[in-house]
Parts: structure tokens; sequence; C-alpha cells
């Protein structure tokens, strides 16, 4: 009976746990190491809160099946997992602090993989990073505290993650996905390990820097079209037509793919991207001025969010509002760098009162409540930030019978509704 391949994923996030779990429903057997207790304990007892399915099967249900057959061992001890792998795949950020990047955790992971790296091992990055991160910040550490050199004693590869929250079984599996390495045999290790979930193409390129650089310029595009669109809205505000009609319109020329507006960037991804290039660009003295100022154009939507909630509240009233969705985007349960938190901490330092509402974000908020009555009870209006399950967004009915007012209000920034029904309800809707 042929042995199982032994991978071990570093990082039980976003990225990381949907990942173990394609390893381990391929037949692998996966260490999933984390340094999360309460996250590991919440894995072994089958609990996970990510919104993923594979085939209609839901991520919980995967979950629990790999748990029961052995396949897949959540665990905070990474020395079982270092003696038992010659697989270690890397998916721990690198979070943004004042605009820099923070190497600690990624180096943290690298001196932990290093301490039990073994001749022949694979050390597969797949973080966002900021360009020349695995050469010249992870290998030293490889090196170093191993005593083994990478592309003689043991493999080093990178390869960017390309997944949407909500559709990562697939995409690991259908997305086209880059990978290079610190030589040519450490990226056809990579490969072969990559192959046994992805179905797509394997793309081998020259350096592991230009797949870096390519992922962060792929989070980059996204921002600046979305900053882009955010622009136009507010044009097309003070034209006094729909911006969501307008891209609709745009769309329709086949070379033409404008993004959606909303209340601001989030997640951990795309906010993130300017970060990783700028410190690069600022050692190769390069400008990166349109990447800048839509990273900026996006940090300042949520403040005009706050101003249209504003302008919409009545003085002599008690200064509530009700918040549909905390997530940084429709039916997600990630609420990390969220606008929706944003513009609640804004409101907050307003001195309005927010009452919110989201049933996939698991986070626990003083201002969270348990149903939308309650976030509805005693609010001047709604504000919509995010779409989610288990919101009913059209339940007229319930919001006349709680909010408080003669102009009770909707401000939509997600598109959820038709002027002329909120109208027709007795409210009074702002769009973004």
């Amino acid at each position: 009976m042929t042995e199982p391949v032994k991978v071990t994923v570093f990082g039980l996030g976003f990225v990381g746990l949907p990942l173990a779990l394609s390893f381990a429903m391929r037949g692998c057997k996966v260490y999933g190491v984390d340094v999360n207790e309460e996250l590991v304990a919440e894995l072994k007892a089958g609990i996970t809160h990510h919104l993923e399915a594979y085939h209609s099967t839901p991520i919980q249900k995967i979950l629990k099946d790999q748990l029961a057959a052995g396949r897949f061992i959540p665990t905070t001890d990474a020395s079982e997992a270092l003696t038992n792998s010659d697989n270690f795949i890397v998916t721990v950020g690198i979070p943004v602090k004042d605009g820099r990047a923070d190497y600690s955790h990624i180096e943290a992971v690298s001196k932990t993989i290093a301490r039990g790296l073994k001749p022949n091992d694979l050390v597969l990055i797949r973080s966002t990073v900021v360009p020349g991160t695995t050469r010249n910040v992870i290998k030293p550490i490889l090196e170093e505290l191993s005593g083994l050199k990478a592309d003689e004693d043991f493999y080093l590869a990178y390869s960017s993650e390309r997944i949407a929250e909500g559709r990562a079984f697939e995409e690991f599996e259908n997305m086209p996905t880059l990978v290079s390495g610190v030589d040519r045999a450490s990226r056809d290790r990579a490969a072969k390990l990559l192959s046994i979930v992805t179905k797509a193409d394997l793309i081998p390129c020259s350096s592991m820097e230009v797949v870096e650089t390519a992922k962060v310029m792929e989070n980059v595009s996204r921002d600046v079209n979305i900053a882009m669109v955010n622009e136009f809205a507010r044009f097309t505000k003070a034209l006094g037509i729909d911006i969501f009609e307008v891209i609709k319109a745009a769309n329709t020329h086949t070379r033409v793919n404008l993004l959606l507006p909303g209340p601001g960037v989030g997640g951990y991804c795309i906010p993130n991207a300017f970060h990783y290039l700028a410190p690069k660009a600022e050692e190769l003295g390069v400008n990166l001025s349109l990447t800048r100022i839509a990273r900026e154009i996006n940090e300042q939507v949520p403040e005009r969010v706050v101003t249209m909630i504003k302008r919409n509240m009545t003085p002599e009233l008690p200064p509530v509002v009700a918040v549909f969705g905390l997530a940084m985007k429709d039916y997600s349960n990630d609420d990390r760098i969220s606008p929706a938190i944003r513009i609640v901490e804004l409101l907050q330092r307003e001195g309005i009162t927010v009452q919110a509402f989201d049933p996939a974000v698991p986070t626990r908020y003083e201002f969270k409540k348990e149903s939308m009555a309650e976030a509805l009870e005693g609010a001047q209006g709604i504000v919509v930030l995010a779409r989610q399950e288990g919101i009913d967004f059209h339940n007229y009915d319930l919001f006349r019978s709680k909010l408080i007012g003669e102009r009770p209000f909707i401000v939509d920034t997600r598109n959820v509704y038709r002027r002329e029904m909120v109208e027709a309800a007795g409210l009074v809707l702002e769009t973004i």
C-alpha cells in the first residue's frame, strides 16, 4: 500500500484551512499548525465559522469527515508535524502596521520550520508577501537555523494563492496557479505537490520574485479599479444618476470590466497590497503615485458614508442607527480590515449609537445584536454595509414597526434596494 503524501500547513485561516482540507480530501495526511489555541480547539471539535463549500458540501462536514478519517490533524505543536511531514506550506500573513509590513509572524513560522527542517523537505510559501521576501527574509532564516542549504539540501518555492473567500475549494482546484522556486528542482517539486489539488494549469515562472510581484499587482489592480468606481460614484451622485446602472451599461463593452463601489475596501488582501509594494518601490526609488492615490481614495470612503448617514438623521431624535452587515464584503464572515467596522467606529466617535446585525460574523462586539429586531429598535434608519444570508433586507413591516421618526431612512452601499419600493414603504433611500 502506497504511503500517503504528508503535508503540513502553517496557518489555519481563510486560506490555510480550506487548503489543508483540500489535500486531506485527496488522501494526504495533513497536519494543520496554528498558534491560536482557541481556533485549534474548535477545529479539533469539528467547528469552523468559514462560509465555504465543495460541490455543495459545507466545510463543516468536510472538516468532520477528514478529522474522523485521521487525514487532518489540527495542532498548536509543530514538532510532530515537522518530524512526520516532508512538505511544509506557509499561509501565514504579513500584517500592515502604520503603513509598514510586519514580518514578525512569517519570521516566526520560518524559524519553527527551520528547527525541524530535514534534507529533501519542501518549504512552499503561499502567503502574499513583499516582493523578495522568500529569497531575502525566509531563505536566510531557514538556512541559518537548519544548517541546510536551499537548492542543495532542501527545496524552497513560492506559489501565490488566488482564491476568493467563499470559493476556496473550487478555486484551489480550478484556478491557474503560478509557481517558481529557488531553483528549477524546487519549482518542479512544488508543482508536483500542488498538482494533487490543482487541476488547472500550473504556470512556471522564472523567479520567485515574478510570482510574488504578480500576486501583489493582482490585488493592487482591484484596489485601483474600485477606487476609480468609488470616484465615479461621487460624480454620478452629483449628476443625479445611479452608479450601478452606469457600471452595468459600461460593462456591456466586451473589453470593460468595472468593479462595484461600496462602503470601502476591506479584507486582508486588497487594503494591504499597496503597502507590500511601497517599501520595495521606495528602496528602488520608484514613485507609485497612482496606486498611492487609489489607496487614499478607498480609505476615505467610510468617512463619506458617515456623512451620508448624518445628513439623513433628525437632530431632535435619539442618535441611533441600525447597521446591517459587518463583514468586509458580501456573504462573508471575515471582518478583518472591514470598512463596516471603520464606519461603526466613526459613527460612535460622532456620538451616534450603533446597533448592528450580522449573523455570519462570529466576532463579538458590544454594538452587535442577536436579531434584526434588536438592531432596528429605536433607530432612525438603516445602513446596509454587507449582504448576508439571514438578513431579511425587505421586511418593511418590521422596519416600520421598529424605526422611529417621520422620515426613517435607508443608506444603501450595496445596491440592495430599488427606490420605488423603499419610498412606497414610507422610507427615504440614499445610495452610495
